[in-house]
């Protein structure tokens, strides 16, 4: 098991030398602490991952971490050093805005929370409320800044756009409002946030963007904006560009750094010092992508992260601009062309460069660019300043950097987010692949065959010698030092195939491989043209059994605002793009088809058809054309609308064009559909029927063109809300089975295999969770025994169904496979709590009965009882929970008896389950030493007792 936390929302980093930790928040709703060392989590506690879930703001305040969550409905303090909660209040309901620490005299000991309406103090140490106040004119002005810097007041400042500013001042104490409202007139002015920031004691900077120029006002002097023209200091904005501010106060009971950035452009930054009345500019930052401030002590840096070679205009988009600087805007794209990176410091009352502080790291493997930047400093001995620095890539990656740019530990978060997944079989070692070559190829007659054979016989030699000597050096080393370090260089399949390399692919367009057994990742591939929110499809189109072809997989990826599409091909074993060139979309691409034929380089056919019902094929060589001309007329394909309730069936004409076969169409008015769901293509079903009691053979109806529909009421009362679900043959459209669940809502998990269907929803009226399981069946008599056809099917099947209670919401749900389909189907059910229970299907059989009979105990079924049980003992995961998992992946292995499983979510777990026990597998308390001992008498006493006879027949034959 992997654990994760996400992308970084909020990240602290303790200010000295010596500190463990680092304190997130992310945004997968997660507060966690790493271990500043290795990477490791400390500890970690998800929240809801719905928006209620989401934290607003984090703060750090010694030993405690303070956060607000659930639109600033929640308000939590945790101890840091082992995550348990000190306190938890619930606010008033309101819009937050902003939080903050808030100091009186020289001792933090409030925290207050800016609502859109509402200001309220909180004690730091249990959370009470010491005061609450409403903000006179919530209705007109936005209150966004919130301001304290030890001197017993609190500044508010709220901004009606374009016309005024209104500054209020609270007292700490009782929450009274000590000075009359200050209205400052600022009639460009029309958001607070990123454009304003409060410098020095309480003076506030604003940057407007059309007049050039900045505007300060003190708090709690002035009530007038002075402005002052970046002209006169030789500054200018760049076209189209959003300014933004960034200033710093290290400590709440101090006032602010007179010291600030303004940020010209995405690669341009300037510091800048207000102090006194006058505007100073200390240092220019030409090619910086990001930048910060840190304190240690009394010393405040900044912290500058630049490209070694020149910024150049990029393709893809959204590069947020600093570390607290977020921008929705997508901005011009800026890429560094060798992406080599340096991170300087810089001391902020002169704006001197600290010598001996630079840190140089690459970001070439992945491509990626910087997105989030955090400092750690601390003082040496010798009172110079020391620092490691927390680096957030695009890609949601972190690396943890120290001087001179040695990566401490990187963590790859994007892998909290795994959207598609796919397992490949590992390729064969060189001695086996020489020995698949030698049968593969026809050698030019006799003499090269045998010397080929030789060559062969000479590498399996060699390779064996190898291994009998790494055997012979490892058994004299202790345990501990024996390294079984898995590189894709010493990658090969198992004798029983059950490693496997795991093809992930992740939300943020990244690409993994990871070797099944360990959890290494092999590869890593960052996709940069992927916009967020793109859907993937992930397709193997040829496997490692084909050598020396390599292996192929082929990722589909959908945009989802244009609805363009693109195909990447890859090597799933070495991560490498592909030499083959995919077609180029040009349409969207409204559905996907992997056909069994294959090119003459062992490549499955991957059809693509488009809006326009026109199919692209690839590869599209000449051999696979005329293919498709002589199977087009079996080639059918279904298309789902959901928004317009349409499904829709096409057949393949020769010309490679489509034409309409059926359609059904479900009033959207009534019904939506959710779900459409196949059955998988690497299905194997072992057996034709089932035996009954009475001898005779019930035969399963296996039509490998069932589709399985699901649909849910529009209407959300819980009187009249239901779930429809309809068999649907893909080829023909005709409806085989359709029932209707009344009082039941979704979310729907379904699994569809062999000759049944399970889905799990929720009965509204008995408010409880419940599986329906279908099961069809042709008869006691075959209509075909030799071959299907949906075509030629006169007879509906029987459709059996019963109805089953489960104790438990279900996050994610799939059935167990295996290489021939013998060994007897488990259900796989994810649930909230993180575990995952291996059912037997064999619970969940509509021909369990109410009253057991002599029939039905000679085919061994169950009595039917409505209750489906949780045991404990049926958990495959044990203590290894699994947050908020979103899916289950199982795959075939090379034992029959093992099924492959991998759990995904927030953490990836993956395992091996045996649903029919390891019949095929000697076990592991197997008595070797008395069987051979057995074995060897036996032989022996043979050959003593074939001795005796020959005595006895010679002494017989001399009478």
């Amino acid at each position: 098991r992997q654990q994760y936390v996400g992308k970084l929302k909020f990240a602290s980093l303790e200010a000295s030398q010596g500190s463990k930790k680092l304190v997130v928040a992310t945004e997968k709703n997660v507060v966690a602490a790493l271990n500043s060392r290795s990477g490791e989590i400390l500890w970690r506690h998800v929240d809801k991952g719905t928006p209620e879930g989401a934290i607003d703001a984090m703060l750090i305040h010694g030993q405690d971490a303070i956060t607000v969550s659930n639109a600033g409905r929640i308000l939590r303090s945790w101890e840091t050093n082992i995550g348990g909660l000190n306190w938890e209040m619930s606010l008033d309901t309101g819009s937050f805005q902003v939080a903050s620490l808030v100091g009186l005299q020289d001792v933090v000991k409030y925290v207050a929370v800016l609502k859109k309406a509402a200001i309220s103090l909180h004690y730091l140490s249990n959370g009470h409320q010491k005061w609450v106040e409403h903000l006179p004119g919530s209705e007109s002005t936005q209150y966004q800044l919130l301001y304290s810097h030890g001197t017993g007041v609190i500044h508010v400042l709220g901004i009606v756009p374009q016309s005024h500013l209104n500054v209020l001042t609270f007292s700490v104490e009782d929450g009274e409002i000590t000075k009359q409202v200050i209205r400052v007139a600022a009639p460009w002015l029309k958001s607070l946030n990123g454009v304003c920031s409060v410098v020095g004691d309480a003076v506030l900077v604003c940057v407007d963007v059309d007049t050039h120029s900045l505007y300060v006002c003190s708090l709690e002097t002035e009530q007038e904006m002075k402005q002052i023209l970046l002209q006169s200091l030789d500054l200018e904005f760049a076209d189209g560009f959003q300014p933004r501010i960034l200033a710093t106060q290290p400590n709440v009971i101090s006032a602010s750094r007179t010291q600030f950035f303004l940020q010209l452009s995405p690669s341009h930054f300037s510091l800048l010092q207000y102090k006194h009345g006058l505007l100073s500019h200390l240092r220019d930052f030409q090619q910086a992508a990001l930048v910060s401030f840190a304190t240690t002590g009394e010393k405040t840096v900044a912290a500058v992260l630049t490209c070694r070679s020149e910024l150049k205009p990029g393709s893809s988009d959204g590069l947020h601009a600093g570390s607290t600087l977020e921008d929705s805007r997508k901005q011009e794209s800026l890429t560094c062309s060798n992406q080599t990176y340096n991170i300087n410091l810089y001391l902020v009352e002169t704006g001197q460069r600290l010598l001996d502080t630079t840190i140089t790291f690459n970001l070439e493997q992945s491509g990626a660019k910087p997105q989030q930047l955090y400092i750690q400093v601390f003082l040496k001995k010798d009172d110079s300043v020391g620092y490691r620095a927390l680096v957030q890539t695009e890609d949601h990656m972190l690396m943890f950097l120290q001087q001179p740019g040695k990566v401490v530990w990187s963590r790859e978060e994007s892998l909290a987010e795994v959207v598609s997944l796919e397992m490949v079989d590992l390729p064969l070692t060189g001695a086996q692949a020489e020995l698949e070559g030698e049968f593969g190829k026809k050698a030019d007659g006799l003499l090269g065959m045998f010397l080929k054979r030789l060559s062969s016989q000479l590498i399996l030699l060699q390779a064996w010698t190898a291994h009998l000597w790494k055997m012979f050096y490892d058994a004299r080393k202790p345990r501990s030092q024996i390294k079984n370090e898995i590189n894709i260089d010493n990658l090969a399949r198992d004798e029983f195939n059950l490693q496997k390399m795991m093809v992930m692919v992740t939300a943020s367009g990244k690409l993994f491989g990871i070797e099944s057994s360990s959890g290494t990742i092999l590869w890593k591939q960052y996709l940069r043209n992927v916009k967020l929110g793109s859907s993937f499809k992930l397709m193997v189109q040829r496997t490692t059994a084909h050598f020396p072809h390599p292996p192929q997989c082929t990722l589909l990826v959908k945009d989802k605002e244009t609805k363009m599409s693109f195909l990447y091909v890859f090597n799933p074993i070495f991560g490498k793009r592909s030499q083959v060139a995919p077609p180029v979309l040009k349409r969207p691409i409204l559905q996907t088809l992997l056909l069994p034929i294959m090119d003459q380089d062992y490549a499955k056919v991957l059809l693509l058809i488009d809006d326009e019902y026109k199919v692209t094929a690839f590869p599209a060589t000449k051999n696979v054309l005329r293919q498709l001309e002589e199977i087009a007329h079996s080639i059918f394909f279904y298309l789902v609308d959901a928004e317009q309730g349409k499904l829709s069936g096409f057949r393949l004409k020769k010309d490679l064009t489509t034409e309409e076969s059926w359609e059904v169409i479900i009033p959207t008015e009534v019904q939506r559909i959710v779900t459409v769901k196949g059955k998988r293509s690497n299905e194997h079903v072992h057996s034709q029927g089932r035996v009954m009691g009475d001898r005779s053979v019930l035969y399963k109806s296996l039509n490998p063109n069932l589709l399985a529909v699901v649909t849910e009421s529009t209407d959300t009362h819980h009187e009249r809300t239901f779930i429809g679900i309809y068999l649907i043959d893909g080829v023909t459209g005709r409806i085989i089975h359709s029932s209707v669940q009344k009082k039941a809502k979704g979310p729907v998990h379904i699994v569809h295999s062999e000759n049944w269907v399970v889905y799990q929803y929720w009965n509204t009226k008995a408010r409880r969770n419940e599986f329906t399981v279908l099961e069809l069946y042709e008869g006691t008599e075959q209509y075909n025994a030799t071959a299907f056809s949906s075509l030629d099917r006169p007879i509906l099947p029987q459709v059996l169904q019963q109805s089953y209670i489960f104790p438990s919401a279900i996050s994610a749900m799939e059935a167990t496979i295996t290489e021939r389909g013998i060994t007897s189907r488990h259900l796989l059910i994810g649930l909230p709590s993180g575990a995952i229970l291996s059912l037997p299907k064999a619970l969940l059989d509509p021909r369990r009965p109410e009253i057991p009979t002599e029939q039905s105990r000679e085919e061994n079924l169950i009595p039917y009882s409505p209750d489906v049980q949780i045991h404990a003992e049926r958990f495959i995961n044990y203590n290894q929970t699994i947050s908020r998992m979103r899916g289950i992946y199982t795959a075939p292995s090379g034992l029959e008896s093992t099924c492959l499983v991998v759990a995904y979510g927030l953490d990836i777990y993956q395992t091996r389950v045996y649903p029919s026990k390891q019949f095929d597998v000697l076990k592991d308390d197997y008595d070797y030493v008395l069987i051979s001992s057995v074995l060897f008498g036996l032989v022996f006493a043979t050959m003593i007792t074939k001795r005796l006879a020959q005595v006895k027949l010679l002494n017989r034959a001399w009478r």
